[in-house]
């Protein structure tokens, strides 16, 4: 996809993320001329640190040291976060969402019909993950291979690249949604920062954007925001249209490590299988890293002496559903826990452990907690309706800002039916 700029479109969506991108290829492809906006870069994905670093390591970009000195992580590229996560399918809470009037359940067998996912083969379950597999089962716990957002035929035993951006096309994202939207004619100007949206007599009327250093205008009738859970509360303030903070979840993450003598891997695909406690809001799986992604860990809690243990260390992911609170302003974004969060944190860590050691491991030690899934700060019922429409007509958000409680379960899916519907919803009027 690429953009040459005419002076008007039928729609314009803010954000290439799993939301943007479903809306985008449901309008593309009932024949409105789409323009997508992407802050980040377009650039082909190499599977590098280094790139990787630029979509979701530059402050007050791609990362946000919050008040409690942890970590807020999103991707800014093309696809979003999409690019960088670990492909996992979890089905929207469908119960959820119909409390609000939104029926999910056809645009999920939809998606589903037609996307790559299901649990990894035997063949591409690394050793780490079955060995964690091994103890958790040991000890009791229902632990399943999860839904992946991949393609086996074409994805590679012993490869480390899902955090950094899948460059053989093995991991599904949300710019094969975006490649399909182009191939209908919608296109995508990359480093398109968006500074607000334009309105004329309580109507959207399209967006004012700054690329290259020069502030432009374009013009719809329909404009979508989906620059995630930070970026799309941001735009409504900007634009008048919401206060100057919105409090959010972000899915906190503590990663709970320990070492094995009898195990030299470290490069397989993450969280290959899990458990789910929802009722506690607490989720497990393992979480091979990376060689820097670990050792990251590792010197910011200061075990120097796992420094270099990474290719033998398990890595077992507690994730938490947070409570809401906290604040995304025009700026910057924080949020601590919340005495509650820390009594997730505890029983799933404890439940970590406990899996390490049924699974034979040593120096068992802790991560500080990091997140990456901010959402719910433009929430159904308090910033968007039903339809997902935003303080002004023919204005919409479709992201994990809109998200209507804390959540605490990887969201891809979800945007994607939420686009698919609001896609319907905007080709039916």
């Amino acid at each position: 996809m690429t953009a040459a700029l005419f002076p008007s479109y039928d729609a314009i969506i803010v954000g290439s993320g799993p939301g943007g991108a479903s809306v985008a290829r449901q309008l593309a492809r009932g024949g409105w001329r789409v323009l997508v906006l992407e802050q980040g870069s377009a650039a082909p994905l190499a599977g590098t640190l280094g790139q990787m670093a630029k979509m979701a390591a530059v402050p007050g970009k791609g990362v946000f040291i919050q008040r409690d000195a942890s970590l807020l992580v999103q991707g800014v590229t093309a696809g979003g976060s999409s690019a960088i996560n670990f492909a996992t399918a979890a089905d929207p809470p469908l119960a959820m969402f119909a409390d609000y009037g939104i029926d999910l359940a056809p645009a999920l067998r939809r998606l589903r019909a037609e996307l790559p996912i299901g649990p990894l083969p035997d063949k591409l379950v690394g050793p780490m993950a079955s060995r964690i597999m091994t103890g958790a089962r040991a000890i009791g716990l229902n632990w399943q291979k999860l839904d992946k957002m991949i393609r086996p035929q074409i994805c590679r035993a012993g490869c480390w690249r899902c955090a950094y951006g899948c460059p053989f096309g093995a991991k599904w994202s949300a710019r094969d949604f975006l490649d399909e939207a182009g191939q209908h004619g919608a296109q995508l100007l990359d480093r398109a920062r968006v500074l607000k949206v334009l309105i004329k007599e309580g109507r959207a009327t399209g967006v004012e954007f700054v690329r290259g250093g020069e502030v432009q205008q374009v013009k719809a009738p329909v404009v979508v925001l989906a620059g995630g859970g930070v970026g799309s509360a941001r735009l409504l303030h900007s634009s008048g249209l919401r206060s100057r903070e919105s409090s959010f979840f972000n899915d906190p993450v503590i990663a709970v490590m320990g070492t094995v003598d009898d195990i030299d891997g470290g490069a397989e695909v993450p969280m290959a299988a899990g458990a789910r406690w929802d009722d506690d809001g607490i989720t497990l799986a393992d979480m091979t890293l990376p060689a820097p992604m670990y050792q990251g860990f590792t010197a910011q809690v200061g075990r120097l002496d796992r420094l270099l243990a990474h290719r033998r260390t398990l890595s077992i992911m507690v994730k938490i559903r947070d409570e809401i609170g906290g604040a995304v302003g025009p700026r910057w974004a924080s949020k601590g826990l919340q005495p509650s969060d820390r009594k997730k944190f505890d029983t799933g860590v404890g439940l970590a452990r406990d899996v390490l050691a049924a699974a034979g491991a040593t120096h068992v030690f802790q991560s500080h907690h990091f997140a990456a899934h901010p959402g719910g700060s433009v929430r159904i019922g308090d910033g968007v309706d039903a339809n997902l429409e935003a303080g002004a007509a023919n204005l919409f958000v479709c992201d994990a800002s809109v998200i209507p409680r804390a959540w605490g379960l990887p969201p891809t899916l979800t945007l994607l039916s939420l686009g698919v519907r609001l896609g319907d919803h905007l080709l039916a009027r």
